[in-house]
């Protein structure tokens, strides 16, 4: 029986309020930088300016698509950037071998909601405004645009769709039914999401701040992250640069509630235990987790205890991102890897920002301040309603015996 084959990273794409680039993004992390500013994107009512991970720019000027939702946009630009990191042309795969899995929920919902003002206020709407509805939209363009004739999907897996999103790309290659997939997520803000949070009183009127005792709530955020996965034989064989090793995976569904946790965060536990389990590796190899660390009065207590439990007194060390660029949703998993490999590789830890008391609750020192740190293994978590459970494992090269 033939060894299973190694998934490596050989090209990653990023945008979100953080920055365009992965420079950019490292750089806000790296000087303590929060890219949550006042919605301008829409009017809000019922919310009014409260803090986003709003993503500058014109992401339409950008993209270099035709047409599309602001969804759309900005997956194909992680794409292509993607893309161009890893080095491919059409001539490094067949077209029927390249996949594309990506992670979406709202779609063109700033389409919807036209639609539906229009039909309210003028008592008609064209259905044409529906078009770049669907949140499938976007990996059908992302195919279409680079060759990926292969197996295509949209992960509506909640907020743990970027991650699983990720564990059906290494799915596809172990499996031999393709050879380079484009793996991520996507999420733009709306006001249907926007004020959904905020009706669900989740929304924190002055920022997340994960983990604190003093948290409100999330902020919302939008952008996408891309990851090119390959094998590494396929990776070795056209002279690409690996970038990190997916190493392990783990998808849960606890079901507990549609919205809330379960609250020992069981079914985070699982998926963390699988992702271990995947790579061969036990707790005590991981030396970071970029948790998924929302700042609701729920998520953060659970979350802790989940890797308290399954890591016990002396766990890696733990922070939450998301003041950087608030919570993208369907996009947080494929960010906040992407995040997890820069960390592998600038060898540091990024800080929990906008904590600054930890809450008695959270039994973990959650990183405070970025700091130089040596990594070789670091883990990537999200949670999402309907109980969905997502851990993505990540090692550096160098550390699990390259291809000569």
């Amino acid at each position: 029986m033939s060894a299973r084959p190694r998934v490596v990273v050989t090209g990653m794409g990023i945008v979100s309020a953080a920055g365009w680039t992965l420079d950019e993004t490292w750089e806000a992390i790296a000087q303590g930088r929060s890219g949550l500013r006042a919605l301008s994107l829409f009017e809000s009512q019922r919310c009014g300016k409260l803090p986003v991970g709003e993503v500058t720019g014109d992401p339409a000027g950008r993209s270099g698509l035709a047409g599309g939702s602001r969804s759309d946009h900005l997956a194909v630009w992680a794409a292509r950037a993607a893309w161009g990191d890893a080095g491919l042309s059409a001539s490094c795969f067949a077209p029927d071998r390249g996949a594309v899995v990506l992670g979406a929920l709202s779609g063109g919902m700033m389409f919807t909601e036209e639609f539906l003002s229009r039909l309210y206020f003028d008592k008609r709407a064209e259905p044409h405004h529906l078009a770049d509805r669907a949140c499938c939209n976007s990996a059908d363009r992302i195919a279409e645009l680079f060759g990926l004739g292969g197996f295509r999907a949209t992960v509506a897996n909640a907020c743990a769709s970027g991650g699983a999103a990720l564990g059906l790309g290494c799915d596809l290659i172990e499996a031999g039914e393709a050879d380079v997939v484009l793996a991520g997520g996507v999420d733009s803000l709306n006001r249907v999401v926007l004020n959904g949070f905020n009706s669900l009183m989740l929304v924190s009127p002055d920022g997340c701040r994960p983990f604190d005792a003093e948290r409100k709530g999330m902020s919302v955020g939008e952008g996408a992250g891309a990851l090119v996965l390959e094998s590494e034989e396929h990776a070795h064989a056209r002279g690409a640069r690996v970038r990190a090793w997916l190493a392990g995976r783990g998808n849960t569904c606890d079901a507990y509630h549609v919205s809330a946790p379960q609250p020992e965060g069981r079914g985070l536990h699982e998926a963390m235990r699988l992702a271990l389990a995947d790579a061969g590796l036990a707790p005590a190899a991981v030396d970071y987790i970029n948790a998924h660390g929302t700042g609701t009065a729920d998520n953060d207590p659970a979350e802790a205890k989940a890797i308290r439990a399954l890591f016990g007194e002396a766990p890696p060390a733990v922070s939450s991102t998301k003041r950087f660029f608030g919570h993208a949703l369907a996009a947080a998993g494929a960010i906040e890897a992407i995040v997890t490999v820069l960390a592998l590789e600038r060898q540091a830890v990024p800080a929990n920002l906008g904590l600054r008391t930890v809450d008695p609750k959270i039994p973990l020192a959650p990183v405070m301040e970025y700091r130089p740190a040596k990594l070789d293994v670091a883990m990537s978590t999200s949670l999402g309603f309907g109980g969905n459970n997502s851990a993505v494992l990540f090692r550096r090269p160098g550390t699990w015996g390259e291809m000569t």
